[in-house]
């Protein structure tokens, strides 16, 4: 499995933020989003480690942290997903993958389902057609669906698919700026307007803890 990065931090998203966490990181994506902000993990010439399953929840097992954040690149690509993750829930570990929402979530055969926040790419992305649509009426209570938004459009589009899949009385809905594009502030009042409750704004916090380009956190 291709590693591009492998540490201990705290989760800067998701329902879990602020809790520590171990990232794995795999090198490669399907898609090439506008406003990417671990595009260097994408690089044909990235580097990475070759670590098999076992390595990788041997190290995990070793930082005695519950949580465990499986991000990329995309990490459904990557074979052998479903062992590595039969691993690290047998021995005890609460597994969140993070995938950007044009894969399957059910393509895997799970031993036992990992909980997943899956992305919907905002027009702004450039990356909205290859959205698996059947994913967002798959997600559970114990699953996110997140919009990285950098526009009204990207907000219009979040508010109708929010409500086109009821994804507010299934699941959890988060809703975050793309960094630097739009303020919070401007979505907090999008939120108002269009009374969009049990959806949550939701600032990457590892971004305002270390330097926004910082790796490794």
């Amino acid at each position: 499995m291709k590693v591009v990065e492998i540490f201990t931090s705290i989760n800067g998203e998701s329902k879990r933020a602020g809790e520590l966490a171990v990232f794995v990181r795999f090198a490669g994506c399907n898609l090439n989003c506008a406003y990417c902000d671990t595009k260097w993990a994408n690089e044909p010439d990235t580097e990475y480690k070759d670590m098999t399953p076992e390595e990788i929840a041997d190290y995990v097992i070793k930082q005695q942290v519950t949580n465990v954040t499986i991000t990329g690149g995309e990490p459904l690509l990557q074979k052998n997903i479903e062992q590595l993750v039969a691993l690290l829930m047998g021995s005890g570990h609460r597994v969140e993958i993070e995938t950007n929402g044009s894969v399957d979530i059910d393509s895997i055969a799970w031993s036992k389902r990992p909980s997943f926040t899956v992305d919907y790419k905002s027009p702004s992305s450039g990356c909205e057609s290859k959205m698996f649509m059947d994913n967002y009426s798959k997600v559970g209570a114990d699953d996110v669906v997140k919009f990285v938004v950098g526009s009204k459009e990207d907000l219009d589009k979040a508010r109708d698919i929010i409500k086109q899949y009821h994804l507010d009385q299934k699941s959890n809905v988060f809703v975050s700026p793309v960094w630097g594009d739009i303020e919070p502030a401007q979505i907090v009042e999008y939120m108002i307007e269009n009374k969009l409750n049990d959806i949550k704004l939701q600032i990457q916090m590892h971004k305002i803890v270390w330097d926004p380009d910082k790796r490794g956190v």
